[in-house]
C-alpha cells in the first residue's frame, strides 16, 4: 500500500531510442521554482528501489543508486537545463555505460550562492539553511517526482523539477534546553555576509534557583546538532514497537533503548547528588560541510577563533560560565573527536582537557589508509606489474565495503571537484588545504585518478597533522597540554581511524619534561565510535558521551580548580 501511495505521483516518462550513445535529457523547473534560481549542480539520480525518492539511496555501499552530477551557471528563465550525458557518474562512470532496464530516476538541483570573501575571492558554494549542509534535505534546494523509466540506451528523457524542500522549523526552549544563534563578526568578515553560530545548550537542576552558582562548560563536538539529543523528561513510549531493527548494531527495539537511555540521564541529571555544569552542542555548518572542525582554515575561514573567543565567552555570560580556561572540557567521536583534541593542541590554555573518541585522521601518515607523506597516490597500492585498490571501509572481521576510491568518486559525481559534495574527503580538503588560485581548496589529490600533491601534503602536515604539530612544539605545547590529552578508539574502526592513534600513541608515550600524563584507549575489535569503555557494548555507551568522562574531568578539576570551587557539586559562587 505503502508502494502504491507514494508512486500515484509518478509520471512516465517519454522516451525514445536513437544512436547507442546520443541520449537526450532535458529537466524542465516550474515557473514559481524559477525566481531564486541563478547558479547550482543538477544531479540525475537513478534507483531500482520503489519505496523510497532515489536521492536518499547514494552510499558509499554496493547498494547506492546511481548519480551523475553537472554544475550550471546562469541559469535563464523558461529555458530546459540540456543535461551533459558526459557528465561523471557514480558508480557506473558514464550515461553511456548504463544497463539497459527500468529505473525510477529523479533530478535534483543543489543551489549555490555566490561569496564574495575578505580574500578576494568569489566562490559559488551551497549556503547552509538550517539543516546543517544536507544536500538531499536543504531548504530550497528543488527536485522532480521520481520517475519510472523502461531505459535503454541512447534514451531521451524529459523531467521536471517541480518540488522545493520546505524551511526548517527550529525547536522551542524548554526549562533545560535552550537554543542560540550568534553572529559571528569574524566569519562575517571573512564570508563577506552575516555568518552565524548557534548551540543547543543544557542547563543545570537548579539553574533558576541558584543565580549566584556558575558553572563548568563541557562542550560536545560532532556533527550538526539539530537539537539538543539524549535527554528526555518522560519515560520511553510505551506503545513504541521492539521490532525495529538496527543494521549497524544487529539489534532490535534500538528506538526504545535510546529513548530509555535519555530518560535515563535526565533522572541522573535532576537527581541531588550529581554534579552541576553546562553542556553545549555548537552548530558549525557552513558552505562545505555540515560542521566546521572548529579551527581556522584558509577557505573556511576562522571557525576556531570565532568559537573559542566569541561563542564560548557569550554562552558564558548569558548562562552563568565560569569563564575560565580550567572550566571548560571538550570531547566527541569521530569528527567531535578530531575537533576535541585540534581545539585543545591549538588553544590549549583555553580548554582543561579533551576526550577524543575514534578521532578522524591525527596523524597524516594513517590518512586512513594512505600515507599521505610517502604514498604517490591515495586510490591504488602500486607496484612494477599490479596495483591494488585502497580500502576505504571495513567490518569488525575486516570484510571491505568500500575503497578508498569509491568513496571519493561518489563525492565527485555529487559536487564536482571543488570539495562541493558535503561529504567526508571534501570537507577534510577544505578545513586542511590552501587556498587554489580558483578560490576553493587545492586538491589534495586529482579526485579522479588519486594522485597525491605533496606540496599541499606538505601545508597539511605542518598546519592540520596534530600528532606532528604534537611533537614539533612539544617544548612549548607539552606543559600546556600535560593531562589533558584522552583518545579511545576500536582497534578495528571501520575508516582504519586506530592506525593514526597508534602512531600518537607511540609519540606521546615518548614525550618527557612533561610526560603527556593522559590516555590512549582501544576497544578489542570494536567499531567505529568506540569511546572508552570496555564494559559497555558500543550501542549503548556511544549514548552516554555525556557522563562517560565525569571522573576523569572531577580528577582535573580537583588538580586545577581554585580553592573557591565547590568540588561536590561542581559550582563556583558569586555575589
Amino acid at each position: 500500500m505503502k508502494q502504491f501511495i507514494y508512486f500515484a505521483l509518478i509520471l512516465f516518462a517519454s522516451w525514445a531510442c536513437t544512436s547507442p550513445n546520443n541520449s537526450q535529457i532535458e529537466i524542465e523547473i516550474d515557473e514559481p521554482l524559477q525566481t531564486e534560481l541563478k547558479d547550482g549542480r543538477v544531479l540525475l539520480i537513478f534507483s531500482t528501489d520503489s519505496t523510497s525518492e532515489p536521492r536518499f539511496g547514494i552510499n558509499d555501499n554496493v547498494g547506492t543508486n546511481q548519480v551523475f552530477g553537472m554544475n550550471f551557471e546562469n541559469y535563464e528563465a523558461s529555458k530546459a537545463i540540456v543535461f551533459d550525458i558526459e557528465s561523471f557518474g557514480y558508480p557506473v562512470e558514464s550515461i553511456g555505460e548504463m544497463e539497459d532496464g527500468t529505473y525510477y530516476v529523479q533530478a535534483f538541483i543543489q543551489k549555490h550562492d555566490t561569496f564574495e570573501r575578505a580574500d578576494g575571492h568569489t566562490v559559488k558554494l551551497p549556503m547552509d539553511q538550517g539543516e546543517g549542509r544536507q544536500w538531499t534535505r536543504a531548504p530550497k534546494n528543488i527536485y522532480s517526482n521520481p520517475v519510472k523509466v523502461d531505459w535503454k540506451k541512447g534514451q531521451k528523457l524529459s523531467l521536471t523539477i517541480e518540488n522545493i524542500i520546505p524551511e526548517v522549523t527550529q525547536p522551542e526552549d524548554t526549562k533545560y534546553i535552550k537554543h542560540i544563534q550568534f553572529k559571528s563578526e569574524k566569519l562575517s568578515e571573512f564570508w563577506g555576509r552575516d555568518m552565524f553560530l548557534g548551540a543547543n545548550i543544557l542547563l543545570p537542576e537548579g539553574y533558576d534557583e541558584n543565580p549566584n552558582q556558575y558553572y563548568p562548560l563541557m562542550i560536545f563536538h560532532g556533527h550538526f546538532p539539530s537539537d539538543f539529543s539524549g535527554f528526555r523528561t518522560i519515560p520511553p513510549d510505551p506503545s513504541l514497537s521492539e521490532d525495529d531493527y538496527s543494521a549497524r548494531f544487529g539489534i532490535y527495539g534500538y528506538e526504545k533503548i535510546q529513548q530509555q537511555e535519555a530518560y535515563d540521564f535526565y533522572q541522573k541529571w535532576t537527581s541531588p547528588d550529581f554534579q552541576r555544569f553546562i553542556i553545549i552542542e555548537i552548530q558549525h555548518a557552513n558552505p562545505y560541510y555540515d560542521d566546521s572542525y572548529a579551527v581556522n582554515s584558509a577557505n573556511l575561514g576562522p571557525y576556531g577563533d570565532a568559537i573559542t573567543y566569541e561563542l564560548i565567552p557569550h554562552i558564558e555570560e548569558k548562562f552563568r560560565g565560569i569563564g575560565e580556561g580550567w572550566s571548560r572540557f571538550l570531547y566527541g567521536g569521530s569528527t567531535g573527536g578530531w575537533e576535541a583534541l585540534a581545539v585543545q593542541v591549538f588553544y590549549p590554555d583555553e580548554y582543561n582537557g579533551c576526550f577524543a573518541a575514534c578521532p578522524d585522521p591525527i596523524d597524516f601518515r594513517a590518512y586512513t589508509s594512505i600515507n599521505l607523506y610517502e604514498d604517490q597516490n591515495a586510490y591504488y597500492q602500486e607496484g612494477e606489474f599490479r596495483k591494488t585498490l585502497r580500502p576505504g571501509h571495513r567490518d569488525y572481521l575486516g570484510h571491505i565495503s568500500a575503497t578508498v576510491q569509491d568513496m571519493n568518486h561518489k563525492e565527485l559525481a555529487i559536487g564536482g571537484n571543488k570539495s562541493r559534495s558535503g561529504d567526508q574527503f571534501d570537507i577534510w580538503q577544505a578545513v586542511y588545504s590552501p587556498v587554489g588560485t580558483d578560490g576553493y581548496p587545492k586538491p589534495i589529490w586529482d579526485k579522479y585518478s588519486g594522485e597525491i600533491d605533496s606540496e599541499v601534503a606538505s601545508y597539511w602536515k605542518e598546519n592540520y597533522d596534530l600528532r606532528h604539530i604534537m611533537e614539533r612544539d612539544w617544548d612549548t605545547l607539552g606543559p600546556k597540554l600535560e593531562g589533558k590529552v584522552n583518545i579511545y578508539c576500536g582497534d578495528m574502526d571501520n575508516y582504519y581511524l586506530n592506525n593514526a592513534v597508534y602512531l600518537t600513541e607511540e609519540f606521546l608515550e615518548q614525550t618527557q619534561n612533561p610526560y603527556y600524563d593522559g590516555t590512549v584507549a582501544y576497544g578489542d575489535r570494536a567499531e567505529h565510535c568506540w569511546n572508552g569503555d570496555p564494559t559497555l557494548p558500543n550501542y549503548i555507551s556511544r549514548l552516554r558521551y555525556n557522563t562517560l568522562y565525569l571522573e576523569e574531568i572531577g580528577e582535573r578539576l580537583k588538580e586545577t580548580a581554585p580553592a573557591g570551587f565547590n568540588q561536590y557539586n561542581w559550582t563556583l559562587t558569586k555575589n
